[in-house]
């Protein structure tokens, strides 16, 4: 336990000593040019994992994000996104900025589409309607408090996507916090989309990094999409070591952090001003309501703050994340702070 318990994020977590060391050895090249090793490796790594035929290492998921869709889609068209879903809330625009296409948005239960009304939403061209090319999904999914997706709704999805002969582009940025919770494997959930992302920076602790994966065509124009978009990196193995480390030794430790939030919503959950069903808890995310007659939102997390508790405002409450980082000391700092503030 430090100085302070951040609950912000799990991309706050701190690269382990191994990343540390793999970085000051890593084996570099020029990416752009592409003849670093470690890129290299740590790109065939995740497509072997994912079971996808190539990999293109990111920045980050945002941009991994706005290449898929600028891949899979034309000017004047639409994708179908959830509406609450991390690409169409909370990056930027990038598929008005950057594709220049309307997105979609569909209500779902915690992130699971309605096959019917997904199906009804998609779109043959005319003068006046765009033609919709793209499914767009999310599992783990944030904003639904770190959901998971039921694989029947993620399969009828892509039934729906091939009848239609539409692509799927699944944004799978939490996908191993997924995977652990359901049991469900990566190149199971990978299936679903015709491409996928996942980060290396958040749950599995790399300091920096996603990676984008689908066909090798696609992976081909994705690279010079990167390019474009300035995210065209040099001697990047230094940064892509930990990924592997990460991909290596990291996913078998997300049930961990999954377990800690249960364990904080449960315990949390009857306070005064909460409104929280610790049953909905699925993975590493907690997202609850509060209306409390002594604070607001923010003057709550202030309070927290001066208890050494860190977390933060999200639409609908607060948002806490459980993350390698932080253990069952931070735990009970956390839990002490929402009695001493709350009762």
């Amino acid at each position: 336990m430090g100085e302070f318990s951040d609950f912000r994020s799990d991309t706050v977590t701190h690269p382990t000593e191994k990343m540390r060391q793999a970085m000051a050895e890593a084996i570099v090249g020029d990416d752009v040019l592409g003849d670093d090793p470690t890129v290299l490796k740590l790109e065939e790594m995740a497509a072997e994992i994912t079971g996808k035929e190539a990999g293109l290492y990111c920045p980050t998921g945002t941009m991994a994000n706005s290449i898929a869709v600028k891949a899979w889609t034309r000017e004047l068209e639409e994708a179908i996104v959830e509406a609450r879903s991390h690409i169409y809330n909370m990056e930027s625009t990038h598929m008005t900025f950057i594709s220049r296409v309307t997105p979609r948005p569909i209500s779902s239960d915690r992130g699971a589409m309605p096959p019917d009304v997904v199906e009804q939403n998609i779109k043959k061209p005319s003068v006046h309607i765009p033609q919709t090319s793209l499914i767009c999904v999310e599992n783990s999914h944030n904003n639904w408090s770190g959901a998971v997706v039921p694989m029947d709704n993620l399969k009828a999805l892509r039934e729906i996507a091939d009848r239609h002969d539409l692509k799927i582009h699944f944004d799978g940025a939490r996908v191993f916090n997924a995977c652990s919770a359901s049991g469900i494997s990566i190149k199971d959930y990978a299936a679903i989309g015709d491409s996928i992302m996942f980060c290396l920076s958040k749950g599995l602790s790399a300091p920096v990094g996603s990676v984008l994966l689908g066909p090798k065509d696609f992976i081909d124009y994705g690279r010079r999409l990167r390019k474009a978009l300035g995210g065209g990196m040099r001697q990047v193995g230094v940064i892509a070591a930990p990924g592997i480390v990460a991909l290596t030794e990291m996913r078998d430790r997300l049930h961990e952090d999954n377990t800690r939030a249960k364990r904080l919503a449960e315990k949390i959950a009857e306070l005064p001003g909460i409104s929280l069903d610790p049953g909905q808890v699925e993975t590493n995310i907690i997202i609850f309501g509060f209306d409390h007659p002594k604070y607001t939102i923010p003057e709550f997390l202030s309070g927290l703050r001066e208890e050494k508790v860190l977390a933060l405002a999200t639409t609908g409450g607060i948002r806490f994340v459980c993350h390698k980082d932080v253990n069952n000391d931070d735990m009970s700092r956390a839990v002490k702070a929402f009695q001493k503030l709350l009762t």
